[in-house]
This record gives C-alpha cells, structure tokens and sequence, in this order.
C-alpha cells in the first residue's frame, strides 16, 4: 500500500513539474517582445512580469476570442489554450514589477499629476504604483506604449472592452493624457 502511495505521490510531482516546465518553455516565446522575466526593453511594448494575473488572464482571452483589438496579440494567443492562457498570467505574475523610470519635463510632470489625480487615481493609484486589483501597475511602464493604448481607446475602430477606462481617457484633453502618460511612465517604486 505505501509503494503505491509513494507512487501515486511521485507521479503527481512529475506532472506538477513538467506542466510547470512546459509553462516556462511557452512564456520564454514571450521574452522576444516583453523582454525577459517580462521586463520590456522596447518603449512600444509593455512589460508584464508582475501584472496582476487576474489581468493578464482577461485581456489575453479578450485577444483569443476577439473581444479587444489586437494588431498582433490576437494571432498569437489564438494558438494558447485557456489553460495555457491561466498558467502563462500566473507564470506572469509571480514575476516582480520593475518599473522603467523614464524622464519628463518638470511642466509635463506637473501637469500630469494634475490630469493623474483628477481622472487617474481611483483605478491606478497617484504614482501609477497601487492599482485597483482588476488594473495594471502604471510606474514607469513605457510612456509611448501607454499614448499607443490611450490612442486605441480614443479610436472607434479599436475593440477596448474596460468601460471604464474608455471613459476616463474621454475626460481628458489629449495633451493632459500626454502629460500623465509621461508622469507614470516617469515613477519609479
């Protein structure tokens, strides 16, 4: 009875570490765009190691079954089964947030912070650093992938299903969103 119990147990490790392997085999296909552990090196691309999984899981299955625009994520995960898709958020996120701090003019800075706290704060936090559970970090992510995302929420021929933030990107004139776009992407921790 113990071999079979010793056996049963081994087994189940096994499995538990090949699906692990195979999720950190998968996620590695990622790094040629968001950089390695998720850490993007391209200012038109974001990180992603350390974005809440909760998060990585919506938005990629919103890309899988057309639900939000895409230029080239939709292909991609397309291929990933949904529970490929939940391992690669967790994988994800179990990864730490480094922010890239990035720098802005002392004006740009300031009005930022104003557009910030009057439209942003609820959702992300002051300094872009203590989001909403359903939000993603916004301190020091790449300031041009943000203007790339504020811009598809401004445009009508773009899918972008969080309500909310279609919204909020309308209260604000296009120069504020300049300026808090470079505000978070100027924080740091």
């Amino acid at each position: 009875m113990r071999k079979l119990l010793l056996a049963v147990m081994l087994t189940g490790l096994t499995s538990t570490a090949a699906a692990q392997t195979k999720i950190e085999v998968l996620a590695r296909t990622c790094n040629t765009c968001h950089g390695t552990g998720g850490v993007s090196a391209g200012t038109s691309m974001p990180s992603i190691g350390g974005l809440p999984r909760e998060y990585l899981k919506r938005v990629m299955k919103q890309w899988k079954y057309d639900e939000r625009s895409s230029i080239t994520m939709g292909r991609i995960v397309k291929g990933f089964s949904d529970d490929e898709i939940d391992a690669l958020a967790a994988y994800f996120a179990s990864r730490e947030w480094t922010p890239t701090p990035q720098k802005a003019a002392a004006d740009a800075l300031a009005a930022g912070e104003e557009a910030v706290r009057r439209v942003c704060t609820d959702c992300h936090g002051m300094k872009g650093g203590d989001p909403d559970i359903d939000a993603p970090p916004l301190d020091g992510q790449w300031g041009k992938y943000m203007a790339i995302e504020v811009e598809k929420y401004l445009s009508p021929e773009f899918k972008m299903p969080h309500r909310r933030m279609g919204k909020a990107v309308t209260e604000v004139k296009a120069t504020e969103a300049e300026a808090a776009v470079r505000y978070f992407g100027a924080q740091g921790r």
